[in-house]
Protein backbone atom coordinates (compact mmCIF):
# COMPACT_ATOMS: atom_id res chain seq x y z
CA UNK A 1 0.00 0.00 0.00
CA UNK A 2 1.25 3.74 -1.05
CA UNK A 3 0.26 6.44 0.32
CA UNK A 4 -1.48 9.37 -1.04
CA UNK A 5 -0.09 12.72 0.00
CA UNK A 6 -1.97 15.93 -1.15
CA UNK A 7 -0.70 18.49 -2.54
CA UNK A 8 -0.12 22.45 -2.39
CA UNK A 9 0.04 24.87 -4.90
CA UNK A 10 3.05 27.58 -4.49
CA UNK A 11 2.97 31.22 -5.56
CA UNK A 12 4.51 29.96 -9.21
CA UNK A 13 1.84 27.74 -9.78
CA UNK A 14 4.02 24.34 -9.05
CA UNK A 15 2.93 21.89 -6.35
CA UNK A 16 4.72 20.72 -3.45
CA UNK A 17 3.15 17.27 -1.45
CA UNK A 18 2.54 18.07 1.92
CA UNK A 19 4.77 15.55 3.13
CA UNK A 20 8.38 15.10 1.66
CA UNK A 21 10.91 12.58 2.97
CA UNK A 22 14.19 14.10 4.57
CA UNK A 23 17.63 13.03 3.82
CA UNK A 24 20.24 14.31 5.66
CA UNK A 25 22.56 11.83 7.01
CA UNK A 26 21.00 9.44 4.36
CA UNK A 27 24.11 8.05 2.00
CA UNK A 28 25.24 5.42 0.32
CA UNK A 29 24.13 1.58 -0.34
CA UNK A 30 21.60 1.73 2.51
CA UNK A 31 20.80 5.49 1.92
CA UNK A 32 19.16 5.11 -1.64
CA UNK A 33 17.42 2.11 -0.95
CA UNK A 34 15.88 3.93 2.10
CA UNK A 35 15.03 6.61 -0.32
CA UNK A 36 13.75 4.24 -2.61
CA UNK A 37 11.36 2.51 -0.43
CA UNK A 38 9.95 6.09 0.69
CA UNK A 39 9.05 6.32 -3.01
CA UNK A 40 7.89 3.34 -3.10
CA UNK A 41 5.95 4.53 -0.15
CA UNK A 42 4.34 7.19 -1.87
CA UNK A 43 6.49 9.88 -0.82
CA UNK A 44 7.27 12.12 -4.22
CA UNK A 45 9.20 15.02 -2.11
CA UNK A 46 12.82 14.14 -1.72
CA UNK A 47 14.86 16.64 0.07
CA UNK A 48 18.44 16.68 -0.06
CA UNK A 49 21.02 19.59 0.01
CA UNK A 50 25.00 20.27 -1.35
CA UNK A 51 25.96 19.95 2.37
CA UNK A 52 24.24 16.18 3.03
CA UNK A 53 27.06 15.00 0.44
CA UNK A 54 24.36 12.42 -0.80
CA UNK A 55 22.29 14.57 -4.03
CA UNK A 56 24.60 11.04 -6.00
CA UNK A 57 22.53 8.75 -3.36
CA UNK A 58 19.23 10.49 -4.29
CA UNK A 59 19.71 10.22 -7.83
CA UNK A 60 20.55 6.53 -8.01
CA UNK A 61 17.43 6.38 -5.58
CA UNK A 62 15.87 7.68 -8.85
CA UNK A 63 17.02 5.55 -11.16
CA UNK A 64 15.93 2.33 -8.98
CA UNK A 65 12.60 2.87 -8.77
CA UNK A 66 9.28 2.64 -11.18
CA UNK A 67 7.92 6.05 -10.69
CA UNK A 68 8.72 7.92 -13.43
CA UNK A 69 10.87 11.49 -12.87
CA UNK A 70 8.26 13.84 -13.77
CA UNK A 71 6.09 12.11 -10.79
CA UNK A 72 8.71 13.46 -7.97
CA UNK A 73 9.74 16.92 -6.50
CA UNK A 74 13.70 16.71 -5.68
CA UNK A 75 14.79 19.33 -3.63
CA UNK A 76 18.36 20.71 -3.37
CA UNK A 77 19.91 23.58 -1.52
CA UNK A 78 22.85 25.82 -1.75
CA UNK A 79 25.57 26.03 0.44
CA UNK A 80 26.99 29.27 2.42
CA UNK A 81 30.29 28.88 0.41
CA UNK A 82 28.86 29.38 -2.93
CA UNK A 83 27.02 32.91 -2.14
CA UNK A 84 28.47 34.73 -5.11
CA UNK A 85 27.12 34.83 -8.15
CA UNK A 86 29.25 32.63 -10.16
CA UNK A 87 29.50 29.87 -7.63
CA UNK A 88 26.56 29.72 -7.19
CA UNK A 89 25.84 28.70 -10.54
CA UNK A 90 28.05 26.66 -10.46
CA UNK A 91 27.28 24.52 -7.36
CA UNK A 92 23.63 24.32 -8.64
CA UNK A 93 25.41 23.15 -12.00
CA UNK A 94 27.11 20.43 -9.62
CA UNK A 95 24.32 19.58 -7.99
CA UNK A 96 22.49 18.90 -11.08
CA UNK A 97 25.72 16.65 -12.29
CA UNK A 98 25.98 14.55 -8.71
CA UNK A 99 22.55 13.59 -9.02
CA UNK A 100 22.45 13.01 -12.69
CA UNK A 101 19.55 15.27 -13.02
CA UNK A 102 18.22 17.74 -16.06
CA UNK A 103 16.71 19.54 -13.52
CA UNK A 104 15.78 20.33 -9.84
CA UNK A 105 11.95 20.62 -8.82
CA UNK A 106 12.87 23.26 -5.54
CA UNK A 107 16.43 24.94 -4.92
CA UNK A 108 16.58 26.75 -2.37
CA UNK A 109 19.73 28.74 -0.12
CA UNK A 110 20.54 26.55 2.85
CA UNK A 111 21.00 29.41 5.40
CA UNK A 112 21.13 33.38 4.70
CA UNK A 113 24.60 34.25 6.56
CA UNK A 114 23.64 37.67 6.99
CA UNK A 115 27.44 38.78 8.10
CA UNK A 116 28.42 37.61 4.56
CA UNK A 117 25.71 39.55 2.94
CA UNK A 118 26.01 37.65 -0.36
CA UNK A 119 22.15 36.21 0.25
CA UNK A 120 20.78 38.09 -2.42
CA UNK A 121 23.79 37.60 -5.25
CA UNK A 122 23.25 33.87 -4.15
CA UNK A 123 18.93 34.70 -4.97
CA UNK A 124 19.67 36.36 -8.29
CA UNK A 125 21.47 32.69 -9.50
CA UNK A 126 18.87 31.07 -8.47
CA UNK A 127 16.52 33.17 -10.03
CA UNK A 128 18.59 32.87 -13.81
CA UNK A 129 18.98 29.81 -12.97
CA UNK A 130 14.35 29.27 -13.18
CA UNK A 131 14.80 30.68 -16.19
CA UNK A 132 17.47 28.33 -17.60
CA UNK A 133 15.25 25.76 -17.06
CA UNK A 134 17.39 24.17 -14.21
CA UNK A 135 15.37 24.86 -11.09
CA UNK A 136 11.26 24.85 -11.64
CA UNK A 137 11.13 26.50 -8.33
CA UNK A 138 13.01 28.63 -5.81
CA UNK A 139 13.34 29.40 -2.11
CA UNK A 140 14.99 29.51 0.85
CA UNK A 141 15.38 28.13 4.09
CA UNK A 142 16.19 29.78 7.11
CA UNK A 143 15.62 33.06 6.24
CA UNK A 144 13.84 35.70 8.92
CA UNK A 145 11.51 37.93 7.79
CA UNK A 146 14.06 41.12 7.63
CA UNK A 147 15.52 38.40 5.16
CA UNK A 148 12.81 37.67 2.64
CA UNK A 149 11.75 42.00 2.52
CA UNK A 150 15.82 42.19 1.31
CA UNK A 151 15.15 40.04 -1.41
CA UNK A 152 12.32 41.24 -2.12
CA UNK A 153 13.48 45.09 -2.37
CA UNK A 154 16.41 44.26 -4.25
CA UNK A 155 14.73 41.71 -7.34
CA UNK A 156 11.26 42.03 -6.75
CA UNK A 157 10.71 38.23 -6.07
CA UNK A 158 10.22 36.55 -3.05
CA UNK A 159 10.78 32.69 -2.14
CA UNK A 160 8.05 30.33 -3.11
CA UNK A 161 9.30 27.92 -0.04
CA UNK A 162 10.83 28.69 3.14
CA UNK A 163 12.27 25.68 5.19
CA UNK A 164 12.91 26.77 8.75
CA UNK A 165 12.99 24.96 12.46
CA UNK A 166 9.26 24.18 13.01
CA UNK A 167 8.08 21.92 15.89
CA UNK A 168 6.29 21.52 18.92
CA UNK A 169 8.51 22.73 21.20
CA UNK A 170 9.25 26.16 18.36
CA UNK A 171 6.18 26.46 17.02
CA UNK A 172 7.16 29.54 14.76
CA UNK A 173 4.06 31.39 15.06
CA UNK A 174 5.06 35.14 13.93
CA UNK A 175 7.03 33.54 11.17
CA UNK A 176 4.56 31.03 9.82
CA UNK A 177 1.93 34.23 9.87
CA UNK A 178 4.20 36.28 7.69
CA UNK A 179 4.83 33.31 5.11
CA UNK A 180 0.69 33.38 5.00
CA UNK A 181 0.78 37.10 4.20
CA UNK A 182 3.05 36.84 1.48
CA UNK A 183 2.06 33.91 -0.36
CA UNK A 184 5.46 31.96 1.08
CA UNK A 185 5.01 27.94 1.75
CA UNK A 186 6.23 27.28 5.53
CA UNK A 187 8.50 24.13 5.05
CA UNK A 188 9.30 22.30 8.46
CA UNK A 189 12.64 21.06 9.00
CA UNK A 190 13.05 18.51 12.14
CA UNK A 191 9.32 18.42 12.39
CA UNK A 192 9.68 15.55 14.79
CA UNK A 193 12.12 17.93 16.97
CA UNK A 194 14.66 15.07 18.93
CA UNK A 195 12.08 11.85 18.57
CA UNK A 196 12.63 10.35 22.20
CA UNK A 197 12.45 13.55 23.65
CA UNK A 198 9.05 14.62 21.49
CA UNK A 199 7.85 10.48 21.94
CA UNK A 200 7.96 10.76 25.99
CA UNK A 201 5.54 14.10 26.34
CA UNK A 202 2.93 13.72 28.43
CA UNK A 203 0.61 16.01 26.06
CA UNK A 204 1.46 14.48 22.93
CA UNK A 205 1.02 11.34 24.54
CA UNK A 206 -2.17 11.40 25.73
CA UNK A 207 -3.29 13.11 22.49
CA UNK A 208 -2.07 10.10 20.64
CA UNK A 209 -3.84 7.89 22.94
CA UNK A 210 -7.34 9.40 22.32
CA UNK A 211 -6.91 9.51 18.69
CA UNK A 212 -5.30 5.92 18.31
CA UNK A 213 -2.55 6.94 16.27
CA UNK A 214 1.51 7.57 17.68
CA UNK A 215 3.27 10.37 18.73
CA UNK A 216 4.39 11.05 15.10
CA UNK A 217 1.35 10.79 13.34
CA UNK A 218 0.05 13.36 15.95
CA UNK A 219 2.44 15.70 15.42
CA UNK A 220 2.71 15.18 11.57
CA UNK A 221 -0.95 15.94 11.60
CA UNK A 222 -0.53 19.12 13.69
CA UNK A 223 1.72 20.28 10.96
CA UNK A 224 -0.47 19.49 8.23
CA UNK A 225 -3.28 21.29 9.80
CA UNK A 226 -1.33 24.51 10.61
CA UNK A 227 -0.78 25.06 7.10
CA UNK A 228 3.00 23.49 6.85
CA UNK A 229 4.74 20.98 4.90
CA UNK A 230 6.82 18.55 6.57
CA UNK A 231 10.09 16.14 5.53
CA UNK A 232 10.21 13.61 8.41
CA UNK A 233 13.37 10.90 8.03
CA UNK A 234 12.83 7.32 8.58
CA UNK A 235 14.95 4.50 7.10
CA UNK A 236 12.29 2.02 8.58
CA UNK A 237 9.85 1.35 5.92
CA UNK A 238 7.36 0.70 8.65
CA UNK A 239 8.14 3.90 9.85
CA UNK A 240 7.55 5.67 6.38
CA UNK A 241 4.31 4.38 6.15
CA UNK A 242 3.09 5.38 9.73
CA UNK A 243 4.58 9.30 8.90
CA UNK A 244 2.23 9.51 5.94
CA UNK A 245 -1.03 7.69 7.56
CA UNK A 246 -2.13 11.29 9.14
CA UNK A 247 -4.79 11.83 6.28
CA UNK A 248 -7.81 9.68 8.54
CA UNK A 249 -8.52 11.52 11.27
CA UNK A 250 -8.42 15.55 12.39
CA UNK A 251 -6.99 16.98 15.70
CA UNK A 252 -9.25 19.32 17.37
CA UNK A 253 -8.99 22.84 18.62
CA UNK A 254 -7.96 21.53 22.17
CA UNK A 255 -5.67 19.42 20.95
CA UNK A 256 -3.65 22.18 18.49
CA UNK A 257 -3.97 24.20 21.38
CA UNK A 258 -2.46 21.80 23.58
CA UNK A 259 0.73 21.20 21.47
CA UNK A 260 1.40 24.93 20.11
CA UNK A 261 1.47 25.56 23.70
CA UNK A 262 4.44 23.33 24.51
CA UNK A 263 6.58 26.17 22.57
CA UNK A 264 9.93 27.57 24.34
CA UNK A 265 11.00 31.26 22.81
CA UNK A 266 14.26 29.00 22.95
CA UNK A 267 13.14 25.84 21.76
CA UNK A 268 15.58 25.61 18.99
CA UNK A 269 17.40 22.50 18.73
CA UNK A 270 20.95 23.44 18.38
CA UNK A 271 20.41 27.25 18.96
CA UNK A 272 20.79 28.25 15.30
CA UNK A 273 19.50 31.69 15.15
CA UNK A 274 19.68 32.74 11.44
CA UNK A 275 20.21 36.30 12.99
CA UNK A 276 23.67 35.00 13.34
CA UNK A 277 23.79 31.47 12.82
CA UNK A 278 26.21 31.00 9.50
CA UNK A 279 26.61 27.80 7.64
CA UNK A 280 29.44 27.28 4.89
Amino acid sequence: MTAQIPFKTLHDGNQLPTIGFGTAKVKGNLGHIAIADAINNGYRLIDSAYNYENEGTVGEAIKRTSVPREKLMITSKLPGRYHSYNDAVEAIQESLYRASLDYFDLYLIHWPNPKQGKYVDAWQALIDAQRWGLIRSIGVSNFLPEHLEHLHKETGILPTVNQIELHPFFNQQEQRKWHEKHGIVTEAWSPLYRAKELFDNDTLQNIAKKHNKTVSQVVLRWHYQLGSVTIPRSTSREHQLENVSIFDFQLDEQDMSSIDSLTEPDGRINDQDPAVYEEF
